[in-house]
């Protein structure tokens, strides 16, 4: 059995007293990987079984925990983990440091776990008190989802023996891949605007489908999302996007314009407003198979990528440095949507919080999504959305060179609370 696990997330082993959890977890993890209960027992009182410490040595369990979290490490705990309240405190820690959260339950038949400590001379339990372990244990295995893990593993009998653990780097981690890069900001369907910015950077698009591109030496487009709505040919832009995509001349985010197709082409029960309604209409009478094709290509999207040795970072809506190169939901709404007051201002659009305002992160984050009259530097990030729809500009940044190119919008396509 492989189990496959994000190279960064906290593992809790759930399992009753004698059933391997110490065992398992040396088997698959390193040494310094592992926060043991028992272990931070014996660094307190020198004996492990002590139950008299427990308050001390979950403290100190707790502080190992949030230290290798903060230090993006992958950690495993190595306690039982049998009470919602102890796994709470925990996938607390986890939520704070933007990691995923995973359960391995072992789970071995109250006999054997009797027999297994009564061949331990050094663990003294009643009965009743593994009987209460089991019960917990039982019980638990079927809410763990339902608490919010990531992911719950069930292993018992021969799996526990045969499990193997695979690790994988982090979905958003594309560091091996330099550059350079001509970014994109929110081209919202405005493909004049889009050619007329691919031939200003030097790319040669052909004129027809499929659409293929000759880059500049070495160089690649990377678009930030929100590739369609408001604008006045959405399908096109996609076309576009997807066939360089294809050809390996381009990268693409998801922006919030995208997840939101996506639930519509998913078949999801969403309100065509904010420019769906329009990009909906230009989708009227597209084949089926060019509407599951644009839904694939939505799924594969990342709401932000980590680049070049991690001094890049692209997102549609920006990225805090505590949350580059992390998979949990909050990450990925982030990415999407940015942090919102919850309030908006007089032409409609909602008003976001200025969290660029506080950056201190080494990695340069560009990203779109709120858009601005012109792009500048603020804390080693940029916002290239300059509202081509409504009438600005399209702009590029050309990485690492730093450079903005732009090209002025034909006219405005959109104007917000507009009635279409």
């Amino acid at each position: 059995m492989e189990i496959e696990i994000p190279e960064f997330c906290l593992i809790m082993l759930v399992g009753c007293s004698g059933s391997g959890k110490t065992s398992f977890a040396a088997r698959h993890f390193r040494e310094t990987e592992i926060v043991s209960s028992d272990h931070c027992r014996a660094l307190i009182c020198d004996d492990e079984n002590d139950q008299n410490v427990n308050e001390a040595a979950f403290e100190l369990v707790h502080f190992i925990v949030e230290r290798r979290l903060a230090a993006r490490k992958l950690t495993v705990v190595d306690a039982t983990s049998l009470e919602e309240s102890s796994r709470q405190e925990l996938r607390k820690l986890a939520k704070e440091h933007h990691a995923v959260v995973i359960a391995v339950v072992l789970t071995v038949c109250l006999k054997e776990l009797k027999a297994r400590l009564a061949a331990r001379p050094d663990r003294h339990f009643p009965a009743e008190v593994l009987e209460r372990q089991f019960k917990l244990m039982e019980r638990s295995k079927h809410r763990l989802e339902k608490e919010g893990f990531r992911h719950v593993h069930l292993l018992e009998g021969n799996n526990i023996q045969t499990a193997v653990f695979s690790r994988r780097k982090m979905r958003p981690d594309w560091s091996h891949v330099p550059g350079p890069f001509d970014l994109i900001g929110d081209v919202h369907g405005c493909i004049h605007e889009l050619k007329l910015l691919l031939a200003k950077l030097g790319y040669q698009l052909s004129e027809s489908e499929p659409f293929e591109v000759v880059p500049p030496e070495g160089r690649h487009l990377f678009f930030l999302g929100d590739l369609v709505d408001r604008g006045p040919d959405s399908p096109q832009v996609l076309r576009v996007v997807m066939d360089l995509v294809k050809q390996g001349h381009a990268f693409c985010l998801m922006g919030n314009h995208e997840a939101k197709l996506l639930r519509k082409l998913s078949g999801h029960g969403v309100k065509p407003s904010h420019g769906l309604e329009i990009t909906l209409q230009q989708l009227e009478g597209a084949s089926s198979s060019f509407l599951e094709r644009i839904r694939q290509f939505f799924e594969s999207m990342e709401s932000h990528y980590v680049l070049d040795e991690g001094r890049l970072v692209a997102a549609h809506a920006g990225m805090p440095e505590n949350m580059q190169c992390r998979e949990t939901g909050a990450v990925h709404a982030f990415g999407l949507y940015g942090k919102s007051s919850g309030k908006v201002d007089e032409r409609g659009f909602p008003i976001r919080l200025d969290w660029a305002s506080d950056y201190e992160g080494h990695a340069l984050v560009v990203y779109g999504h709120t858009p601005v009259a012109t792009a500048e530097w603020r804390h080693n990030t940029i916002c290239i959305d300059t509202g081509c729809v409504f009438g600005g500009e399209l702009t590029a940044l050309r990485y690492p060179e730093m450079e903005l190119v732009s090209v002025p919008a034909e006219r405005i396509y959109y104007q917000p609370g507009e009635k279409v």
